[in-house]
């Protein structure tokens, strides 16, 4: 650790000041100085985890600052639990605490907790409204002096070197510290005399919610959380939405916000550009080639890209994140490469010499075996920097840079051996469809000769 900053009396989860809460701010030493395993920020978070479980005074709930600044207060996801219902703050609470205990125990999940408690310690003042009318004192005026004494209230503001200052009123600390200042107050009355506030209320102590908080309108509690080990984000938003179906009763429903929000929102668009890139190369190799076949057997060696990309990271243990996801899209193109520069050779051997179909992929295959190992090797070793790099952003080079070296070795290894065999295919049956269609006369038809008779009706 390089610093630790600390702020008392706030709640960084909730973003709330709160007595009994408080953020210590952790900054790590650079990377050059953590290399070992044990050093890096989920490691060590991890292992603050397991230590602070021992601990009985507090909760204490080590996480990572949100990977992208404004989405959300804390890394990990944030999950609410609404009342969309009548139900109380302690039913509220009795939920939250079931599906937390229920999410400790799935592999998925790591860090569940939440700071919903409806238990906390709460001074009550009781102002006896009658006495206090009899009193000739406003009720309004009460509320006033117990804010502005134990609060704070903004009253002016005044210009001083070409700056403006608030004029804020409050008691000196020493004077309300503890529930006994209360009779230390007094409150003006209609007729000009000062009546001591205790005459018209008293303290208790009670149990209530130290913060109610609202979302979507709902009264609700937030659930923090992260991935395990080994798994995914969306693998653990996965989780989190079964046990909510499982858990909620009727009148309960969930929602997420944050970083875990845009995610939910944003997760079928991978699927859809993946599928968009797919049909664009379609389009346009088949206005190169002028054919709709030749195009599906260049797309066909996009599986073994896929294959060897989704090898490589289950291999490495990464996570099939958004990182990975870009990945695939880039080997489309790589992987259509491979394919363009056999089918372009093979299509110019057929047209040009006439060569049958088997003879221009295998005649292909052999001149563009060197151009193909040669530009796919080149690329694989420029990807090795980023499937081994380390720092900042490290997770997110790994993970790319695995998934294309991965993906373009299925391409290079495995594919180079089917893509002949494909222009073989469809250039045949290409053949035996052009075979099969009746060939037109380029004389068109006969015309009678002149003067002789037709059985056309003039």
């Amino acid at each position: 650790m390089k610093s630790v900053a600390s702020v008392p009396g706030f709640s960084l989860i909730d973003s709330q000041l709160k007595s009994n809460a408080g953020v210590l701010f952790v900054s790590l030493k650079g990377f050059a100085e953590r290399q070992a395993p044990g050093d890096r920020a989920d490691a060590l978070i991890r292992d603050a985890t397991a230590e602070f479980s021992t601990f009985k005074e507090g909760v204490m709930v080590p996480v990572n600052p949100p990977s992208i600044p404004g989405l959300g207060t804390t890394g990990g996801f944030e999950f609410w639990v609404q009342s969309e219902g009548d139900a109380s703050l302690q039913r509220v609470e009795e939920v939250t605490r079931e599906i937390i205990a229920r999410a400790r125990q799935r592999p998925e999940l790591r860090g569940v907790n939440s700071t919903i408690n409806t238990r906390s310690r709460q001074l009550l003042v009781d102002v006896d409204r009658d006495k206090t009318e009899s009193l000739g004192v406003s009720v309004d005026e009460v509320y006033s002096t117990l804010q502005t004494l134990f609060g704070s209230l903004y009253v002016s503001q005044f210009p001083k070197n070409s700056r403006l200052f608030q004029v804020i009123l409050q008691a000196e600390p020493d004077y309300r510290i503890k529930p006994d200042d209360l009779q230390n107050m007094f409150v003006r009355n209609h007729d000009g005399k000062m009546v001591p506030l205790k005459a018209v209320a008293t303290t208790r102590y009670v149990t209530g919610a130290d913060i109610v908080t609202r979302f979507n309108n709902f009264t609700a509690a937030k659930i923090t959380g992260d991935a395990a080990e080994g798994y995914s984000s969306g693998q653990a938003l996965d989780a989190m939405e079964a046990l909510a179906r499982e858990v909620l009763p009727q009148g309960f429903s969930f929602a997420w916000s944050g970083q875990s929000y845009e995610e939910r929102k944003a997760g079928s668009t991978a699927g859809m550009v993946f599928a968009f890139a797919v049909v664009m190369v379609f389009l346009i190799l088949a206005a190169q080639y002028e054919k709709w076949t030749l195009p599906l057997g260049v797309l066909l060696a996009v599986p073994f890209a896929l294959f060897g990309a989704i090898a490589a990271i289950w291999m490495r243990g990464i996570q099939n994140d958004v990182y990975f996801q870009i990945g695939l899209t880039v080997l489309i193109a790589l992987a259509a490469k491979n394919a363009i520069l056999i089918f372009e050779f093979a299509v110019e051997l057929r047209h040009k010499e006439g060569l049958s179909a088997y003879d221009a992929a295998v005649g292909a295959a052999k001149l563009r075996l060197r151009p193909i190992i040669m530009t796919s090797l080149a690329f694989i070793l420029g990807c090795i920097p980023l499937a081994i790099a380390s720092g900042a952003s490290a997770a997110s080079r790994q993970s790319l840079g695995t998934g294309v070296i991965g993906g373009m070795l299925g391409a290079t290894l495995i594919a180079i051996f089917f893509i002949p065999m494909f222009f073989w295919g469809f250039e045949t049956l290409g053949d035996r469809a052009a075979a099969r269609k009746p060939s037109a006369d380029p004389a068109g038809p006969a015309l009678p000769e002149a003067g002789g008779a037709t059985d056309a009706p003039h």
